[in-house]
C-alpha cells in the first residue's frame, strides 16, 4: 500500500512542500527515484537501505519507486534521506500511516542512521506553519533555528532509531523548549573612542548609520579606511526581530549560519575580497544561492580596494542598491534575493596610492590617475550617497593619550534618529521604508520639503555641481537624515550644506 511523508524543499529563500510517496512495484529489488532529483536526492538510496538496516529494521526486497511530487520543483540536497527512509518503514508495515499526519520531516542520514544537520530548516518551518503543520521532525542540530517559527511542534530527532521508537511510542522523544541562551559569535568591532583624527571622516559614517547611506571613502594608504569601516557596526542601531529573521532566513539558506547561533541578533558585516566572481558577489550558481550582497542584507557590506573589483562585477550591484532585492533569471526561472543592504567603499585615489597626498609625492602619470578613478563608472557613483576624503593623521594626534567620543554614545544618537525615522513612516503608506535611504520620490517629495533659503542654495548646487536627478534625490534624502541627527522638524540650509559637503569632488583637475 502507497506511503506520503511530507517534507519541504526550498526554492530561493521560500520554502515548497514536497509529497514524497513510495510504493512497490514489479522487477528486481532495488530503489528508483523520480521526481526531478538532482545528485545528491539519487544517492540517497544507498544511504537510506543502510540506515534502515542499521537501524535494526528490515529493508523490503522488492522494487521501490520514490516519487517527489511536485516534479517541476528541482529537488536539491540530502534533506530527503529522512523522509524517504520513513516512507520505506511505513510501506514495509513497521508503523500505521496514520503516525505521520499533519507531520513535516525533514532530515539527511549518515550510514549508522544518525540525522545530520540540514540547510533551510528556518524556511522549511515557516512553509510547514503556513501550510497548517502542527508538528516538524529535525535535525537535533536544527531544533533550535526550526524553533524560532511558534505554533510549530518541533521534535529533534537524533537518529532514525529513535524515530521509529518516538513514532511506535516505545520511548518518546520530548518536543524542543526553545531558550534564549545561546551564544551568537559577536563581530567586535574597533570602538570609535580609538579611532584617533579623522572627525569630519567619523562624522560622515554617523550620519550613514542614521540614514541607511552609502558611503565611498577616499585617501590614501594606512590612513585608516578600513579600521573606520570596520568600526562601523558598533554604531548601528539594534535590528528588530522581524529583520533579526529575515537575515537569519538568508544565512540558513547560504548553509552560513553559525553552529549554535539559530537567530542573528547582529548586523552582518560582509567584506569580500576584490578577486571575488560575479556570482559569488549578486547570487548565482548552478542552483542559484544568495551572494555577498544578500549576505548583507540588513548590514554592511564593505568593499575595500574598490576600483580593483571586476567592472561587471561592480555595474551588476547598480540595480540591486536601487531596487533593495535581486534577482537572478535563469532559463528555469528566476528567483530573486533581499539585498537591502548598506554600501561602504574604500579606495586610493590613484595607483601609488599618494595623489594628492600633503607628504608623499604620487609617482602615477595624470593619465593613469584618470584610467584608474574611471574603473568606478558614473551611474555607480551616483549611487553612493556621501564622497568622503580620508587625510593621514598626523603625529601629534596619533601619539596623543586623548580618546575621541566611545561608539555608545554614537549609537544613541543613530538610534534616536532611526526613531524619529520609524515614527514617520509607520504613519503612512510608506511602511515597507526603513530609514531615509530607502525613500522613493513620493516620500522625498512629503518628507523632504526645503524653505526659500534651502531652494535657493539647492538651485545654485544643482547648476554648478551639474547634479543629476538621482543625485538631487539622495542629497534631499541625506539632508532630512542629518535634520534627524539634529533632531529638527525642517531641514535647514546648514543640513543641506552639509549633505553638499559629501558630493564626489573632482579629483582631476
Amino acid at each position: 500500500m502507497l506511503s506520503r511523508v511530507y517534507s519541504c524543499a526550498v526554492v530561493g529563500l521560500e520554502g515548497v512542500i514536497v509529497e514524497v510517496e513510495v510504493d512497490y512495484t514489479n522487477g528486481l529489488p532495488g530503489v528508483t527515484i523520480v521526481g526531478l532529483p538532482d545528485a545528491a536526492v539519487q544517492e540517497s538510496r544507498e544511504r537510506v537501505q543502510t540506515a534502515v538496516k542499521n537501524a535494526g529494521l528490515h529493508f523490503p526486497r522488492h522494487r521501490i519507486v520514490v516519487n517527489l511530487a511536485p516534479a517541476v520543483v528541482r529537488k536539491e540536497g540530502p534533506a530527503y534521506d529522512l523522509p524517504i527512509a520513513l516512507g520505506v518503514i511505513l510501506l514495509a508495515g513497521h508503523l500505521p500511516h496514520d503516525v505521520v499526519d499533519g507531520t513535516l520531516v525533514v532530515g539527511e542520514l549518515s550510514l549508522d542512521g544518525v540525522v545530520r544537520h540540514t540547510r533551510g530548516i528556518l524556511p522549511m518551518a515557516a512553509t510547514a506553519r503556513a501550510n497548517g503543520y502542527k508538528r516538524m521532525f529535525v535535525p537535533e542540530v536544527d531544533a533550535p533555528e526550526a524553533a524560532l517559527i511558534p505554533g510549530l511542534e518541533i521534535i529533534p530527532v537524533k537518529s532514525l532509531a529513535d524515530l521509529y521508537d518516538h513514532l511506535a511510542g516505545r520511548r518518546l522523544i520530548q518536543p524542543y523548549q526553545p531558550s534564549e541562551n545561546f551564544l551568537e559569535p559577536l563581530f567586535t568591532p574597533t570602538d570609535f573612542s580609538e579611532i584617533k583624527g579623522q572627525e569630519h571622516v567619523k562624522r560622515a559614517l554617523e550620519v550613514a548609520a542614521a540614514g541607511g547611506h552609502n558611503v565611498l571613502m577616499v585617501g590614501s594608504p594606512g590612513a585608516g579606511k578600513t579600521l573606520i569601516a570596520r568600526a562601523l557596526p558598533g554604531i548601528l542601531p539594534e535590528m528588530s526581530i522581524e529583520e533579526s529573521l529575515d537575515v537569519t532566513r538568508i544565512y540558513s539558506v547560504a548553509d552560513q549560519l553559525p553552529v549554535g547561533t539559530p537567530l542573528i541578533k547582529h548586523r552582518p558585516f560582509r567584506s569580500p575580497h576584490h578577486t571575488i566572481s560575479h556570482a559569488g558577489l549578486v547570487g548565482g550558481g548552478n542552483i542559484p544561492k544568495p551572494g555577498e550582497i544578500s549576505l548583507a542584507h540588513r548590514g554592511v557590506l564593505f568593499l575595500d580596494e574598490f576600483p580593483e573589483f571586476g567592472t561587471r562585477v561592480l555595474e551588476v550591484m547598480r540595480q540591486p542598491m536601487e531596487d533593495k532585492v535581486v534577482t537572478i533569471s535563469r532559463a528555469k526561472g528566476s528567483l530573486t534575493f533581499s539585498a537591502n543592504f548598506q554600501l561602504i567603499a574604500a579606495m586610493n585615489p590613484c595607483p601609488c596610492g599618494y595623489y594628492g597626498d600633503s607628504l608623499k609625492p604620487c609617482t602615477c602619470a595624470p593619465a593613469m590617475v584618470t584610467k584608474y578613478q574611471k574603473r568606478i563608472s558614473g551611474p555607480l557613483l551616483d549611487r553612493i550617497d556621501i564622497h568622503i576624503e580620508v587625510p593621514r593623521v598626523d603625529y601629534e594626534k596619533l601619539s596623543g593619550n586623548k580618546l575621541g567620543e566611545s561608539s555608545e554614545a554614537i549609537r544613541k544618537r543613530v538610534q534616536t534618529a532611526r526613531d524619529i525615522q520609524n515614527n514617520r513612516f509607520s504613519n503612512g503608506e510608506a511602511k515597507d521604508v526603513v530609514c531615509n535611504a530607502d525613500m522613493r520620490i513620493g516620500e522625498v517629495r512629503q518628507f523632504c520639503s526645503l524653505q526659500p533659503e534651502g531652494q535657493s542654495l539647492m538651485r545654485a548646487a544643482m547648476s554648478q555641481l551639474n547634479l543629476s536627478a538621482r543625485a538631487y534625490h539622495r542629497i534631499l534624502k541625506l539632508s532630512r537624515t542629518i535634520a534627524d541627527l539634529a533632531g529638527s522638524e525642517e531641514i535647514q540650509s546648514t543640513h543641506l550644506a552639509e549633505a553638499l559637503q559629501y558630493r564626489p569632488k573632482i579629483m582631476m583637475g
